[in-house]
């Protein structure tokens, strides 16, 4: 009997199963992998098989980014690559001398984050500067998401995180979506106040009752999705907003990246170079879906969105490798160390292998 790669792939827990007759039998002396994360439009190839890890079988677990991080900083540590979360990367890196996995140039997760700042419409916030002095709540202080906010929101509109007045939700409304908030989502650094929101109440609860006048979300919390009438964002055009900033710095925040382990590399020092060009393939195939069969989709105007995109950002919107990507990375770790929350600045060469440095897509 054919052995299969066993892909077990869920966006919100439900399991399915991806596997099927078109996998490639295993060859023979290939290096068995397991790995985990979401499972993204763009990986949906290398998930399927339609892509594969030259040399290698990969076993795909599915999992919350709260949850691998902690697996991978404290736990197991048993996933040969995996995605991770960017921050929690870098102050297991910087503040516990975590090494034994370095980044490869992938990048999962992007996202631009003005989208995530929601406001209490009776607490009279309607730009960044009403910002100052008020309580906002979040799931997890030092979330890659909630780092990127706050050097922008200092970068951009001149609102330090000294300014503000944080609440840590005693739950998290998107749970089963990110997962359990993982230790180095939690840091929290000198000169800031903070404090914890009472027992019972999730984020989106905080806003709605006025314990706090806004919310910084990497996900949209409950009451936005059920459309609370009290509930909106701060920036009420986002996308245009981030299109702005886009063009204005040419920088789009990277949330995720994918690690390693270095005895993995160490016993075969082809595999950076083997996964990252599967993931580039993979991803190349998503483009390919994209384009050729826009009318598939179910969104309206998906095929102008994507042209619209194309023409600010560049036909590879999603790009990979070091040079691509170098000034959302030393932004990245310009925040985190300028916030406190790491206690040494780290430079790139410091958190990627450096059989990944020289990788390139094309």
């Amino acid at each position: 009997m054919d052995r299969r790669q066993v892909l077990k792939v869920s966006a919100l827990g439900a399991i399915a199963a991806l596997a099927g007759p078109s996998m490639a039998k295993r060859a023979e002396g290939q290096v068995r992998l397991k790995s985990s994360g979401y499972p993204f439009e763009h990986l949906k190839p290398l998930l399927t098989g339609a892509v594969q890890v030259e040399g290698a079988t990969v076993e795909f677990v599915p999992g919350q980014i709260g949850n691998i991080n902690t697996q991978v900083f404290s736990g197991t540590s048993d996933l040969d690559f995996t995605e991770i979360g960017l921050v929690p990367f870098l102050l297991a890196t910087a503040n516990d001398g975590f090494d034994a996995y370095r980044l490869l140039p992938v990048f999962p997760l992007r996202m631009f984050r003005h989208r995530s700042i929601f406001v209490h419409t009776d607490a009279g916030i309607e730009s960044p500067a009403d910002l100052k002095g008020r309580r906002i709540g979040t799931p997890g202080y030092s979330s890659t998401s909630l780092t990127w906010i706050r050097g922008m929101l200092q970068d951009e509109y001149g609102v330090s995180p000294k300014d503000i007045e944080w609440v840590v939700a005693a739950a998290d409304s998107s749970a089963a979506v990110s997962g359990k908030t993982s230790a180095q989502e939690q840091v929290v650094p000198d000169g800031i106040t903070i404090t914890t929101g009472p027992a019972g109440k999730d984020e989106s609860d905080l806003l709605v009752d006025r314990d706090v006048d806004a919310l910084f979300h990497a996900a949209e919390p409950r009451a936005f999705i059920e459309r609370h009438p009290k509930v909106a964002r701060l920036f009420p055009d986002a996308r245009q907003t981030e299109r702005n900033y886009y063009a204005k710095t040419g920088i789009f925040p990277i949330m995720h990246a994918v690690a390693i382990r270095n005895v993995l590399v160490e016993k075969h020092a082809w595999l950076p170079k083997a996964i990252f060009q599967a993931y580039s393939e993979s991803k190349a195939m998503a483009y390919t879906e994209m384009t050729r069969k826009w009318y598939l989709r179910t969104m309206p105007w998906f095929a102008q969105e994507l042209e619209s995109t194309r023409q600010l950002m560049g036909v590879d919107f999603f790009p990979y490798g070091i040079e691509r990507n170098r000034k959302a990375v030393q932004a990245l770790l310009r925040y985190t160390h300028d916030q406190g929350l790491a206690k040494r600045r780290l430079d790139v060469e410091d958190i990627f292998h450096p059989a990944g440095l020289g990788l390139r897509e094309g």
